[in-house]
Order: C-alpha cells, then structure tokens, then sequence
C-alpha cells in the first residue's frame, strides 16, 4: 500500500510539473507540446485525485496537499477545454434560414504516404463542398486528384514529398490567388478570393505550419509568428473571411486564442465539441489540429468530422451561411492588455510581418 501511495505521489508531482511547464514562454517544443494534451492531462488528474482520496483519505499535510494538488491540476486543464463543450455558449450561430448564400468546405491532412484516395474522393463525392482543401499531398496525390477537376475546375496545387504538399478544388470561381511561403522555405501557405453563386466574394487563407517537435521544428516560432501575421491580415480584411488548415495547434493553445483575438475571427466548435481531428488511429491521443475560423459575417449550417481516410488525421467539413445582418451580434475573444504586444513579439521572432501574408483583395 505505502509503495501504491509513493507511485501517485510521483505521478502528481510530475503531472504539476507538465502543468505549470506552459506558463513558461519559452517556444522549445518539449514546452509548448504540452499545450496539446488538455483533455488527457485533465482525466489524468482526475484519476489521480479520486485513487488519492481513496488510498490516503485522512494523511496528514503531505498527503493534503498532493490530493489538492491533483484537484488542482483536473480543474486547471478541464478549464481550458470548456469552451469546447457543450456546456459552454456557442460562439457562432446556428444558421435558421434556407435562402442565404453558403460556403461548404472539406478540409483534409490526408497523410502523404497513405494510398487510400478512393476514400477522399468517397466523401468529397456524398458531401459535394464548394471546396476541398488537402495537405500533405505530393505527385500521387495530385495524379490521384485530377479526377475532381471535372467539377472542380479552380485549383491551386504545389505538390510536395516534405510532408507540406498542399492543394485547393474549389468549383467557385477564385480570384487573386498567391501560393506563397509566409515563414519557411518548403513551407507553402495559399490565399484567394471566391466568389460564391450569390455573386458575394469570401477571402480564404489556407495554411499548414510545422508543428513544434523533435522531428519538425525545434520551436514553434514559425508557427506562432505565421499564424498571427495572418491573423492581422484577417483583421483589416474588407471581404468576409477563412482561415482553414491543419495549424498543428490545439483550438486552447495560448497561440490559437491570440490569433482569434488579433484576427477578431470565429471558431464554430466552441460551445458544440472538440471535433478531434488527430491522432484518428488512437483514440485515447486525440486534440483539434484541424481548423476553420471565419469572420462574424457567416453563421453555421453545418460542422461534421468526417469518416477516416486512412490518414493520421479526420478530415473536417464546415457549412457556412453568409449572414452579416445576424452574424454581427456574434462575439469573438476580447484583446486584453498585453496582446498586440506579444503579438509583434511572435511575429518579430518569426522575422515576419503581417504585410508579408497575400489579401487576396486586388
């Protein structure tokens, strides 16, 4: 019992380590990757502290204070993923009309070595979107793809073999398109403008930053600094607007909230899920990499993981109906005193401006 005991005393002690490691603002990836695991680091603690009442309910100080500690930890990460559950307000509107122009997007890491197009292609062909996105797409995939360009007739492509591939199928018009790498060489980000049938015009950033790892990136500077930049050019967008792409960062991440109070956009999964779109393989290890943001012009018609695809991740599909009258009542995250400061200070790390980022407005 007492070596019971001493084993959840070092599991809590680590798990406050891995807590408060975060609060650091160093940019190393063993750092920031523990932004990631919220909702396993909160069951974990969870876990911890109900074992702990049980096998030392009336110990003394010590043992107080590693089952408050336990506590602590569980409400700590349980806070941070709250607004992506149901018991939290939705931030985006449900769309309660048939007649608004709409915007469907199917946005997919497909994994550049898996071979399983025809399940792609499956869904693309049930859920018709006005446009896919895919990442990690090279050659094969690209050979794979020209299939769709019967009715996708607008297409950016840069297919590549460092796992940055990436191509955009939209059947809507595109205009003012700019395939460009914002941070890193290799690293492709796409922007352009559609116009939608209703002839209304939606401006759409698609990225895929390197994700901070021992494998990619040594830190997330690039990332963070790419994502902001463009977070500032959403921010002085004149056309309703998307940003879409696997940002290999979680929805709660200190960075993905400051990009959505720079840019001012809307993320649809708060207040209805998570939407876990990686790792599709191990359900246990599972966090939001895959994202749509968009502007307070649009409402939500629809928000669906897809079926897998033999990828590492689950594509993601939103519907979105342009509703400005409605939409402007929807609130986004509030800039707080410190923002805009760390916001240069990412963008200034990364070497990066936000003039840098294509509007896609010309």
């Amino acid at each position: 019992m007492d070596y019971l005991r001493s084993t959840f005393v070092i599991l809590t002690v680590i798990m406050t380590i891995l807590t408060l490691l975060p609060f650091w603002r160093n940019q190393a990836w063993w750092v920031r990757v523990w932004d990631f695991p919220r909702l396993q680091m909160a069951t974990l603690s969870l876990l911890f502290f109900l074992t702990e009442m049980a096998l030392m309910p009336f110990g003394g100080p010590a043992a107080q204070i590693v089952i408050v500690l336990s506590m602590a930890c569980a409400i700590y990460h349980a806070l941070w993923i709250l607004p992506y559950t149901r018991l939290y307000p939705k931030q985006v509107r449900a769309s309660r009309l048939n007649n608004l122009p709409t915007l469907k997007i199917v946005t997919a890491n497909v994994l550049m070595t898996n071979q399983q197009s025809d399940k792609l292609l499956a869904l693309v062909e049930q859920h018709q979107p006005d446009i896919l996105v895919t990442l990690e797409t090279d050659l094969w995939w690209q050979a794979q793809l020209n299939v769709l360009e019967n009715d996708y007739q607008h297409t950016l492509k840069c297919p590549q073999d460092n796992l940055y591939g990436m191509h955009v199928y939209s059947r809507l018009p595109m205009q003012d398109p700019l395939i460009q790498c914002v941070v890193a060489e290799g690293i492709p980000s796409m922007h352009f403008r559609v116009t939608l049938d209703s002839g209304d015009e939606v401006v759409l950033h698609c990225l895929h930053p390197m994700p901070p790892s021992p494998t990619e990136d040594d830190e997330s500077t690039n990332r963070d600094g790419e994502l902001v930049a463009v977070g500032h050019t959403a921010a002085r967008a004149s056309f309703p607007t998307v940003v879409t792409g696997d940002l290999n960062d979680v929805a709660w991440s200190r960075t993905t909230r400051l990009f959505m109070k720079i840019s001012g956009l809307l993320d649809p999964r708060r207040g209805r899920g998570m939407f876990n779109t990686f790792h599709a393989t191990f359900p246990f290890l599972r966090w939001p990499l895959d994202h749509v943001f968009h502007s307070k012009d649009f409402t939500l018609r629809d928000l669906q993981r897809l079926p897998e695809i033999g990828s590492d991740h689950f594509p993601i599909l939103v519907e979105l109906a342009l509703n400005p009258r409605v939409g402007k009542g929807q609130r986004g995250l509030e800039i707080e005193p410190g923002d805009q400061f760390e916001a240069r200070e990412k963008m200034n790390n990364a070497g990066v401006k936000s003039r840098h980022v294509h509007t896609a407005e010309n």
